[in-house]
């Protein structure tokens, strides 16, 4: 039974993020799994059943990477599926680790707030240890009351709230002594904090590109001549003063003089800034992925450089190099950039995020602490396929949003290309899988939140948590 249940709350897990998208099923997933550990007095067996319930999870959300790797690490379908496996059996750590610590917390007085902020600190720990996804508050972006949170403690407290209600399920279930309810306790309280911003009509207007570029193309000089011709029309459909081009698999470098004289005739068709993905070199001659925003001038403002860049997709982990699979051909070449890049254009500061680095908020805060107005995500999810990686990668982009109170443009390749308010709502999408051009709404913002200005404190406050109800419990013990 136990087993059982520890798998249960994989599978709520997996339905609660894109493609099911059953986010109703958040607050109650980790309830099946805090039972299976209370119950069980072997910690090698908690943390066996830990295990396969985050195989079985990172298996659910994430077999998109098993697609990915075949197609664009050009491995065998069996390869694939094995590399795949160890990156579950990897991944699945984590929960592990979970369930056997969650087999004292849950014993404690104060088991419901100490086992929700045990959650939290390991979900804190997949972007330091090499591979960050979906957050279990990831799943509250179309919550209205619970995403109140995200402004003041980050996607960090959403997901706080949900482990503390599946503890209350699993306090009750288990008839175990404590302070009870505390999860469902805060409910009523998130409606005494600042509502979401309220969907007004903006006021600038930004043109997305989407060239819907294949991603296996193999480009000959007439063919890329007709590329960046096909891009300039698209640019010109529909005007604007700030022209964003997504992050693509063509190959745009900055060392091709050709093709930055182009881009400085392309900024100077009416544009008062123009922000386009490229391949950037250095003095080291080292490829980077790189940002470029470009002035009605025709003059380069800025340059990114991406900081975080995609294990095994833009490097390979030391030391794997020799022997690891390459998801794209210049996958090991890159090299991360080193500092995080606000730019003045059109009168207002903007900065820009590149793909992956959605999934590190004290990172995308960073920007916004330095004065970004508005942030810019250019993106490639052509890798993903037509998998539910690119909504869950859209679900991440708009907690960033919320959390920041920032408006994010967001161009792709073949989408989802979005508008994205400070609330973290869709407000203009262009279709999928479709070569588009779109001016959409959006707004400079300069407040900052609270969660802006003070970063991950929330974190700091559950070690605290779990530190006190430790001390507590032990007092409690020997009085």
């Amino acid at each position: 039974m136990n087993w059982l249940l520890a798998l249960v709350s994989a599978v709520l897990l997996v339905a609660a993020f894109p493609s099911y998208n059953l986010f109703w099923l958040a607050p109650i997933a980790l309830a099946p799994l805090m039972l299976a550990g209370a119950r069980e007095r072997r910690a090698r067996q908690r943390f066996l059943m830990g295990w396969a319930a985050g195989i079985v999870y990172w298996f659910g959300v994430c077999s998109w990477i098993q697609s990915t790797i075949q197609e664009h690490g050009g491995m065998s379908r069996a390869s694939a599926w094995f590399c795949f496996i160890l990156f579950c059996l990897a991944k699945g750590l984590q929960i592990g680790a979970f369930c056997w610590l969650a087999g004292w917390t849950t014993r404690w007085r104060l088991a419901i707030p100490a086992t929700a902020a045990l959650w939290v600190l390991l979900e804190y720990t997949h972007g330091p240890l090499g591979f960050a996804w979906l957050d279990l508050g990831n799943a509250a972006i179309d919550m209205g009351a619970p995403l109140r949170l995200a402004s003041i403690t980050g996607v960090w407290g959403i997901s706080f709230l949900f482990a503390a209600i599946a503890a209350d399920v699993a306090n009750v279930v288990l008839k175990r002594p404590g302070i009870p309810y505390v999860g469902l306790a805060l409910i009523p309280l998130l409606w005494l904090l600042p509502a979401t911003p309220p969907e007004l009509a903006p006021s600038e207007r930004a043109t997305l590109v989407q060239p819907n570029i294949d991603e296996t193309e193999i480009f000959t000089a007439p063919s890329f001549r007709n590329l960046l011709k096909r891009m300039d029309e698209l640019s010109v459909a529909a005007p604007s003063k700030l022209l964003v081009w997504p992050e693509s698999p063509a190959p745009f470098y900055d060392n091709d003089a050709p093709f930055m004289g182009f881009l400085e005739d392309v900024a100077r068709n009416g544009n008062e800034a123009f922000l386009v993905g490229l391949i950037g070199h250095g003095a080291d001659g080292v490829d980077r992925n790189s940002a470029t925003l470009i002035e009605a001038s025709g003059q380069v403002v800025s340059r990114y450089d991406k900081v975080n860049l995609v294990p095994f997709g833009e490097f390979v982990p030391w030391p794997l190099g020799p022997i690891a699979f390459k998801i794209s051909k210049e996958a090991g070449d890159f090299r991360a950039g080193t500092e995080q890049v606000v730019s003045t254009a059109n009168g207002h500061q903007m900065a820009t995020f590149i793909c992956y680095e959605s999934v590190f908020p004290r990172f995308i805060r960073g920007f916004v602490d330095h004065g970004a107005e508005v942030l810019i995500n250019p993106s490639n999810d052509g890798w993903f396929a037509k998998t539910a990686a690119r909504y869950q990668h859209l679900e991440i982009v708009r907690m960033r949003a919320a959390e920041n109170r920032r408006w994010i443009l967001r161009a792709t390749n073949d989408g989802i290309s979005a508008a994205i308010d400070d609330a973290g709502r869709i407000r203009e999408q262009l279709p999928l899988y479709r070569e588009a051009s779109k001016a959409v709404g959006f707004e400079y913002e300069k407040r900052l939140t609270l969660y802006t200005r003070w970063g991950d404190w929330f974190v700091v406050v559950c070690a605290l948590i779990l530190a006190l109800s430790r001390v507590e419990s032990l007092i409690h013990r020997h009085p």
